[in-house]
């Protein structure tokens, strides 16, 4: 074995998957066998999927796949190039009117991913003098964007504003402050307290940028997300948001006024440098965007059945935290139970996502259990019912 290899294998993660592979309860990189719904074929087992993003339920519709199609045989299967050169089509510019209009902001940006929206923004507005400012359970991708800015980097405990403010405290009164959360926290499901971020806002001068990756489709009126439904849409200067969840594609934008817009258009080095989104995907997203506004129904499925299985999982005796989303998080709090749950849970025909560090702290282990529009209270509570049977005997619940 060379020394880099050597190296590589002593990290804690590699120990970590080779240990639970061993024990027969590796649970990722599972091939799901056709289209992403509600139930799915994997590797011979026919599961109850509460382990998707999707949660508008739109990831097998056939307008979406047609809207696909047809833009492949209009402009191709790819661009061939960035934005910045030959990569900008048609459909690129009428998506982001129509994005920058959804979220109520001037202009939008798409990118190729999610993560790259994150990663190439946030370092390219903050300068080696400002200050970046984010909740320590923010996404990986707001994380490594924070790692790429020569400014001073700060975190704040998790929805602590009693902690934001001591930090902005430590700030200099002249310089920019950035303020970024996630709109709805992607593992444990609560929100991010906007109203009193704006406050503090207005307090010390800052700025605010939300990622509204699993708001979109799900908060505020017509799905428009978190800041929609606090009503803070114009407080907050820069809306993120994704393609990859509730709008059944892949990629990512920026929503902001057209001074941010027109700079970051210019300057993200992960806008100009990366390839642009597909014709496919970009289509794909329009048609999700569109059905999503034309169809309120959608997203009252989806918090009926949300409100239904935050309901039966407190009457079985879950331990659900502070979640007041789609997203569940069933607590376990030991990291070898915790694999072992979701193998025992896919076992029983229920697939589900284990949370364990660096994501969460080592007693705050979780499996992320998440809901889409098309679920059924049955299905919710075939799951429910396989569910409590696996928590009972690994000893988690009574």
């Amino acid at each position: 074995m060379g020394l880099l290899e050597e190296k590589l294998s002593k990290h804690p993660f590699f120990a970590l998957a080779k240990e639970m592979k061993d024990q027969g309860i590796y649970p990722y990189f599972r091939e799901i066998e056709g289209k992403q719904g509600t139930e799915v074929e994997m590797g011979g087992h026919h599961v109850l999927m509460f382990g998707s993003n999707a949660y508008t339920g739109l990831t097998g519709d056939e307008r979406i796949i047609e809207a696909g199609v047809q833009a492949m045989r209009q402009y191709g299967s790819g661009c061939a190039g960035s934005r910045f050169l030959n990569g900008t089509l048609d459909i690129h510019v009428k998506l982001e009117k129509e994005l920058a209009e959804y979220v109520g902001k001037d202009d939008a940006l798409c990118f190729s991913t999610g993560f790259t929206v994150n990663s190439g923004v946030i370092p390219q507005i903050c300068g080696k003098d400002d200050y970046i400012i984010c909740d320590d359970r923010d996404h990986a991708s707001i994380v490594d964007g924070r790692r790429l800015s020569f400014a001073n980097q700060l975190r704040f405990k998790h929805n602590d504003m009693a902690d934001l403010e001591r930090v902005l405290q430590r700030c200099e009164p002249d310089k920019v402050k950035l303020i970024v959360v996630d709109g709805v926290f992607s593992m444990e499901g609560d929100l991010c307290n906007l109203p009193e971020i704006v406050k503090l806002k207005h307090k010390y001068n800052a700025c605010i940028m939300v990622d509204e990756a699993h708001g979109l489709g799900v908060f505020g009126k017509n799905g428009c997300g978190v800041c929609d439904h606090f009503g803070l849409t114009d407080e907050v200067d820069l809306i993120m948001g994704t393609f990859s969840k509730s709008l059944a594609s892949i990629g990512g934008f920026i929503a902001a006024n057209q001074t941010i817009i027109d700079y970051l258009r210019h300057t993200a080095r992960t806008y100009i440098f990366s390839a642009s989104c597909t014709p496919a995907a970009t289509a794909a997203a329009r048609e999700a965007l569109r059905i999503i506004k034309s169809e309120p129904e959608r997203i009252q499925a989806l918090w009926e059945v949300t409100n239904y299985a935050l309901k039966r999982f407190r009457e079985e005796g879950f331990e659900i935290g502070e979640t007041e989303s789609p997203i569940i998080p069933l607590y376990v709090r030991d990291v070898e139970k915790t694999f072992a749950a979701v193998a025992m849970a896919f076992e029983e025909g229920v697939f589900i996502n284990p949370v364990i560090p660096p994501a969460c702290a080592p007693s705050d282990t979780l499996v992320r259990y998440a809901l889409m529009a098309n679920h059924t209270k049955e299905q919710v509570d075939l799951s429910v019912v396989r569910l409590k049977k696996v928590f009972q005997t690994l000893g988690v619940i009574k």
